[in-house]
Order: structure tokens, then sequence, then C-alpha cells
């Protein structure tokens, strides 16, 4: 058997997963508590995987201490398909949504809307700014007779995320936490809705996670495909049709190892001790930039640039070398990214600056 390469992995999703976790995953893929089966071959109604299910929701429950005015699904598919699904639970044919669009996925989410017919008014745009800032002070008089307020919490392309949530009376706040949740401390009771893919803090791709609040699955709608139905997925908790089964049960594990850690504001600690780090090394460099203003910059996604940008594919060739890997930015933005979400270790974020430390003494 080959020996593992051990690399630091900062993709920013598919992302790198505990290796406990997945050391258990390793253990269990055969042969689940002496099933002589493996999860992905299990039936999801069997009690094997009730109990996982059970596990994963009580877990994630705990980690952000939901109460029981909320429900949690665990959905097939992207978090994108909720860019569809949101206006069809939410609206009817004269109301309509608010959106901040702070990167490419809010505007996708908003367009998608417009795209099935439904209103919508944006409440700021950051495109002229390039996404690099979160506005951080909200006029409730904006918001009308909106249903709804849409946000995408942290913006994985740009670097930037929501230090403070947009908050409004009786009007529900809609998240996409997708590369957020489980890294920080949140009050769900602020939210109506979030959702999140599970690819970047949470498991595999092809998983969505859902909280929504029980009151708003009363929302009177037209008919909409079943399985965008949030009353029907909430209400049959998950198994209205075959879920993505794996995932869950690795969602379960993450969800334990988070509480294993200590919790959300554990993780929330080294999670802001890692990306200041990173970017106080950036910024006091005078050879690498971070264009994100700093009330605005995400502790998951920390996007920088090289003051000679022509150096930027040589950065990112030495850097496989030396077995850091997933460091270019998203093709819609360029430059660099480090994703450094909960599984990433500190010693991941010191080997990255000390590569950086050596590049630039190379490259001066």
């Amino acid at each position: 058997m080959s020996q593992i390469k051990n690399v630091f992995n900062f993709n920013a999703g598919p992302a790198m997963l505990p290796k406990e976790v997945m050391e258990i995953a390793k253990e269990e893929f055969l042969n689940y508590q002496n099933s002589g089966m493996s999860i992905m071959e299990m039936s999801h109604r069997g009690d094997h995987f009730q109990d996982i299910l059970d596990k994963a929701e009580l877990n994630l429950r705990k980690l952000l201490d939901i109460s029981n005015d909320y429900e949690i699904a665990f959905f097939p598919g992207g978090a994108t398909l909720h860019f569809s699904s949101i206006p069809q639970n939410f609206l009817l044919e004269n109301e309509s949504g608010a959106y901040f669009l702070t990167g490419v996925w809010a505007k996708k989410a908003k367009e998608e809307a417009t795209k099935l017919g439904f209103k919508t008014e944006i409440l700021y745009d950051g495109k002229d700014s390039n996404y690099t800032h979160i506005p951080n002070v909200f006029d409730e008089s904006l918001l009308k007779n909106h249903k709804y307020i849409y946000i995408t919490s942290n913006n994985t392309i740009y670097g930037s995320r929501f230090i403070q949530f947009p908050r409004a009376s009786n009007i529900p706040l809609i998240a996409d936490m997708t590369s957020d949740l489980l890294s920080r401390k949140i009050n769900v009771n602020d939210f109506g809705f979030i959702f999140a893919g599970a690819q970047k803090n949470i498991g595999p791709s092809g998983l969505t996670v859902g909280i929504i609040r029980k009151d708003l699955l009363e929302f009177p709608k037209k008919p909409i495909p079943v399985l965008l139905d949030y009353k029907v997925y909430f209400k049959n908790k998950s198994l209205y049709n075959t879920p993505p089964t794996y995932s869950i049960y690795i969602a379960g594990l993450v969800f334990e190892w988070c509480i294993k850690m200590g919790g959300i504001e554990k993780l929330e600690a080294i999670n802001e001790k890692k990306a200041q780090l990173l970017y106080d090394f950036i910024d006091n460099s005078g050879f690498y930039n971070a264009p994100v203003e700093k009330n605005a910059r995400s502790t998951m996604n920390v996007v920088f640039r090289l003051n000679d940008v022509k150096l930027e594919k040589v950065f990112n060739e030495e850097a496989l070398k030396n077995n850091l890997v997933g460091l270019p930015g998203h093709r819609d933005a360029g430059g660099l990214r480090a994703s450094i979400y909960n599984a990433m270790p500190i010693e991941g974020v010191e080997n990255l600056i000390m590569f950086m430390i050596h590049f630039q003494e190379n490259n001066k």
C-alpha cells in the first residue's frame, strides 16, 4: 500500500474534513456497528440510519442551541437549489423579497427569484467595491412590505462576511450560511431560515442542512415541485424520499467532533486566531495584500494578492511543491485564497505563513 501524502488542503469546497472524522469513517466503512454492511448500502428506513439521523439532529441542536420553535432537515443537492425554492415557499405573485448583493452567490439567488417571476428589491449591491465592503448599518424603513430579507453571511469567493446581521421586526431573515455555519456563534432565533451546503464545515458535497422557524412552514404558496416544498420536506424529517445517507452520516460525525472540540465558542476562538495570524502577516509583509475592508474580512476564506501579480502563478506552483494545495482564487475573482475552515489546524496556517515568508525572501 502506498504511503498517504500529507498536505494542507486550503480548497474552498469540497474542503478538508477533520482527520479524526475520516479515521472513524474509514474504520466503519465496510461494517457499520457489526452489521456486515456499509452505511452506503443500508436502508434509510432502517434502525441504524434512523439512529444516525436522530443523533445528527440532536447534536446540531446542541451546537447551535436550536430551540423547538425550529425544524431541521437534511436536503439532497447543493445550496444553489434553494435559490429557487426560497421564493416559491415564501412569496405569492404580488409579494417581494429583499436582497443584499454582497457577492456572486447572493446575486445568483436574486436572479433566480426574478427568473421565476417573483418581485425582488436590492437593498445593497457591492459590485462597485468588488464586494470588499459589507454594510453594517441597516435602515429598516427600506423594507416596505417585503416578505423576507436575504443575505449570504460569508462570501467564499471574495473573502468578506457580515459581522452584524441585518434585522427587521416581523420580517424573516433568510441566510445562506454555506461557508460559515458552525464556525462562529450565532443566535438562531434571529433567523427565519438558515441553509448551508455541507462541503465547507459540515461534510461532503451533495448535502444541504436547513433550519427553519416552524411558523414559516405555513406561509401560503402556489403549488410547487414536491422536493422544493419546505413543508413537505421538514414535516417528513428529511425522509420524504431517499436522503443522501452517507453524507448525513459524515455530517453527524463532524457534529460530534465539533462538540468534542469544545463547541462553537471554542471553534470560533480558534478560527479567529488562525485568521488573525494570516491577516496580520499579510498586512505587515509589504509584499502581499488583502483587499477586503478590515471590518468585513472573513475568518473562513482569506483572499489575498501579491503586489506583483505576475508572481501569483509561480506562487501557486511553489506552494504545491510544499504540499500546500487549493490556494488559487476563484475563477471569478482571481488572486489567491486560503480557506481555513474548522478542520484546518493552526499548524496549517503557520506552515502557509512560513512558505509565504520564504517566497517573499526569494522573490524580492
